[in-house]
């Protein structure tokens, strides 16, 4: 296939500058999403053992919703029944005090219910890990701080990233129709690195097209949902509310009224078929319009929330108000949007698509990341045989340097947060308080490091930065378990025993690379960016127009 040599270059620019302008911000979030894939698993490895609480029969979970009910008004606004009780959540009810925004509270208190020996309500309290949240809200704002309204400014801005991200995978895939039968397995080591990169770079993109698609396309839509939202509003629903249930009237604030929760698992379970009901969420009990949301899961079905569909109903009556987000059940237009909610989150298929889903976050953090080093690597200036060593381009420095400190310094920041979510537990600290200052701490000081060392010392020494912390978690329950005096824990289930595993693949993987760096920087071409030629040398030199 032909392409004119003039649109080639239109298209190349596109691609180029789409590329390097989101790259860095797109390699946080999928970085970020990659390990969202098991929030779970994450909550429990930062969180403290809880005790084990007995099974209770459908009349003594009534008995638990009935005391919550009178004796702690807060939970009248929301509270949640566990149907299916996991490691995490032991205790039948559960509810909890703080801001319900969008940002994270990290005063966030939450309370347990269930009944004692004696037969009476027992409850507790406690203040959960938000790591697994910090790591999604990096995922969705690439780590930018501060608000705009109601929404994190970093969600707008990444928005933008996905507009550009979309632009540069189109107009890549047209950069590489011409030869996409003769490269697109085509994995060439050798002297030339840039062609090594080059078809790295290809084959990770091509490989993964449909998947990266579907992520621009719907990082997009959740930037701007309430733009959306209000769009429809406007056009479409006018005076009819989109999400508001119809208001009720009588048995309000009777909580001995409503029905017994057994009652409405059983209507669920008839109005969907296979799925396993998960969990009640109970909202405004004692207001005008009482929902329950249960939560519905099945590992065969497309379901558009991160790992479940809902089904709507009336707590009183158990009457269905809504199965729009209930598989096979919905509108139109849900049935269009669940696939894309879905193919985002990854909420079908169960760990198998999980695991495949972390395998494609991390391929995509690279494709970024190798991008970046493609668009260094093309703009170096050249030595010439018997020349003196040439200075590179201020610009294509700068460019390495923050590829390396913002990429790896994220991945490190992770890391390094981890760890001190335990350790500060065992100096008794709560590490809520403190997950921002870590992470920002150890970012900002990679960055730094980067631009100080210069990309090639700095790309070494970050890998084995980010190799160590990832180290340090499967030591770090080592140490729990070998020492319990410290406070801190080390959870014995398969999900958490993954958590150190995987981080211990990755130190290693991360130690090999920054081995394979550190040749290049000391025995690769001596006038590439990511050789060993002195830093401040390279970034004393004036900016000076080169062409892109």
């Amino acid at each position: 296939m032909k392409i004119r040599s003039d649109i080639m270059r239109v298209y190349q620019a596109v691609h180029t500058w789409g590329g390097i302008c989101a790259g860095m911000l797109l390699f946080i979030g999928f970085f970020g999403g990659a390990l969202t894939m098991f929030k779970a698993p994450l909550e429990r490895w930062v969180s403290a053992p809880l005790l084990p609480v007995q099974q209770l029969a459908p009349a003594q979970v009534d008995k638990v919703v009935a005391g919550v009910l009178a004796a702690y008004p807060a939970a009248r606004e929301e509270f949640t029944l566990h149907v299916a009780r996991q490691e995490h959540t032991p205790a039948p009810v559960s509810w909890q005090a703080g801001e319900s925004g969008h940002e994270l509270d990290f005063g966030l208190v939450r309370w347990q219910a269930t009944l004692g020996a004696d037969g009476e309500l027992a409850v507790s309290q406690e203040q959960p890990s938000l790591l697994a949240e910090l790591i999604d809200m990096l995922h969705r704002t690439g780590g930018i701080p501060g608000t705009l309204g109601e929404e994190y400014l970093g969600i707008y801005v990444m928005g933008v990233a996905g507009v550009l991200y979309f632009l540069a995978l189109v107009s890549g895939v047209i950069l590489l129709l011409p030869t996409l039968v003769k490269d697109f397995f085509a994995l060439r080591p050798g002297k030339n690195r840039k062609r090594f990169w080059l078809d790295a770079h290809n084959i990770l993109g091509i490989a993964s097209l449909p998947f990266h698609i579907v992520i621009s396309l719907t990082v997009i839509v959740f930037a701007f949902h309430d733009q959306f939202y209000d769009s429809l509003r406007a056009v479409v629903y006018r005076d009819q509310p989109m999400f508001t249930p119809p208001p009720i009237h009588g048995a309000l604030g009777d909580a001995s009224k409503l029905l017994p929760a057994s009652q409405l698992v059983e209507r669920v379970q008839r109005q969907a078929p296979g799925f396993e009901v998960t969990e009640l969420l109970y909202m405004g009990v004692d207001s005008p319009r009482p929902i329950v949301r249960a939560a519905v899961a099945s590992p065969r079905h497309v379901v558009q929330g991160a790992e479940t569909g809902f089904v709507i109903l009336q707590p009183y009556t158990g009457d269905i108000l809504s199965t729009s987000m209930l598989p096979g059940q919905g509108s139109t237009y849900s049935t269009l949007v669940a696939p894309f909610f879905a193919l985002h989150f990854g909420s079908y298929g169960g760990n198998t698509v999980r695991w495949l889903y972390f395998v494609f976050g991390l391929a995509g953090a690279a494709l970024f990341y190798t991008g970046n080093l493609l668009w260094v690597e093309k703009r170096r200036k050249n030595q010439l045989k018997q020349q003196p060593l040439p200075a590179q381009p201020r610009k294509t420095v700068l460019i390495g340097a923050a590829t390396v400190g913002v990429c790896l310094g994220s991945v490190a920041g992770v890391g390094a947060t981890l760890v001190a979510a335990k350790w500060l537990h065992a100096f008794g600290a709560h590490a809520n308080d403190a997950y921002l200052t870590v992470y920002y701490t150890v970012f900002l000081a990679c960055v730094a490091w980067a631009f100080l060392r210069g990309a090639a010392r700095a790309g070494a020494e970050l890998l084995r930065a980010c190799a160590l912390a990832a180290l340090a978690i499967p030591v770090t329950s080592a140490i729990g378990a070998a020492v319990p005096a410290l406070g801190m824990w080390a959870h014995a289930s398969p999900a958490t025993l993954g958590v150190d595993a995987t981080a211990l693949t990755m130190a290693g993987l991360f130690w090999w690379s920054a081995g394979r760096a550190a040749r290049r920087a000391a025995h690769g071409p001596a006038d590439s960016v990511w050789s060993h030629q002195p830093a401040q040398e390279m970034l004393a030199e004036p900016a000076r127009k080169v062409g892109t």
